[in-house]
């Protein structure tokens, strides 16, 4: 079952689940630049495979090539049955694991008593875990992300015993509470308490870290000081889509990469159906950046309305 956080290297990276970036496209985008080591998919929430309405969506979020793995799929919500059913789902698109969102801070999650609103209701989220396990029939590792805590870094002890107390294979932290968002420094200080309390309870358990490493230098650089298991990059992308390399790219290289990055949209488009173009303007800054006139570019590319406006507007960009 674990085999997939059993070979992987003894430093591993990974992408970060984020919303409307890392559907399929954008995991193509990273892996042409650099591929980490472990894919994971946007957000998937777990009621739109019960719900007929919703389930239109789940095909975008959750289609992936047979060239993606390792990857994993991250779901969140806070209903076990739904979280049993869609499991099943994710075994049978032979996905190689499943992820548990119990950090998202977004407002709108936490209206629904799911992301980072699980945190310290230990009832539930042993629910949530042991129905993900059961709807993959024991076939898939189940994981978990989360922070320190919600209001305070002190909640770190009692949660995190509570996770690791779960044998998980894997369990990444953001090393922030959800007030601080991401408004403080990552608290890496934590990092060798969180270890020794892991190999006191749950030594086969991995601890991956996120939160303020950008690139792989300063993820090996964090690497020699604290020695954890893995390292995950969200942000980092944004500022350079070879951030799982130590590779500093030319404009040249980022604008074939956009271009291809564009291409790829209209492929998937006709693959799983129309993708929302506005998610595309996210990824605008990645590309077009450091050099005379790119934020007037900028400007232009976001009220473009199709992909061929895009390819359009950087073929007047002067290398």
């Amino acid at each position: 079952m674990n085999f997939l956080w059993n070979n992987l290297p003894k430093l591993f990276y990974a992408l970060a689940p984020m919303e409307s970036v890392t559907n399929v496209v954008f995991r193509k985008v990273v892996a042409k630049a650099q591929r980490p080591d472990v894919f994971f998919t946007e957000f998937t929430n777990a009621k739109s495979f019960t719900n007929l309405k919703a389930r239109e969506t789940l095909e975008k979020r959750l289609y992936k090539d047979n060239d993606e793995s390792p990857i994993i799929a991250q779901i969140w919500g806070n209903d076990p049955y739904s979280f049993k059913e869609i499991s099943g789902e994710i075994q049978r698109r032979q996905y190689d694991g499943i992820d548990i969102n119990t950090g998202c801070p977004d407002k709108s999650v936490i209206k629904q008593g799911a992301g980072s609103a699980l945190i310290g209701n230990d009832i539930l989220v042993k629910d949530l875990i042991d129905a993900a396990r059961e709807g993959s029939n024991g076939n898939l590792p189940v994981s978990v992300k989360t922070r320190l805590g919600i209001y305070s870094i002190d909640e770190w002890k009692e949660w995190i015993a509570f996770l690791l107390e779960q044998k998980l294979p894997c369990l990444t932290i953001h090393l922030r509470t959800r007030k601080e968002m991401s408004k403080v420094p990552a608290h890496y200080e934590l990092i060798n308490s969180i270890k020794q309390m892991r190999d006191q309870i749950s030594p086969s358990t991995l601890i991956m870290i996120n939160g303020d490493v950008d690139n792989k230098e300063a993820g090996d650089k964090l690497y020699s000081q604290y020695g954890m298991d893995g390292i995950m990059i969200g942000r980092g992308v944004f500022k350079n889509p070879y951030a799982f390399s130590n590779y500093e790219p030319t404009l040249k290289e980022l604008i074939d990469l956009f271009s291809y990055h564009l291409d790829t949209f209209d492929k998937y488009t006709k693959i799983i159906g129309q993708l929302p173009f506005d998610p595309m303007k996210h990824f605008v800054k990645v590309y077009v950046k450091d050099f005379d006139g790119a934020s007037e570019i900028r400007q232009i590319l976001m009220n473009a309305k199709t992909t061929d406006d895009m390819r359009q507007i950087v073929k007047n960009i002067n290398f």
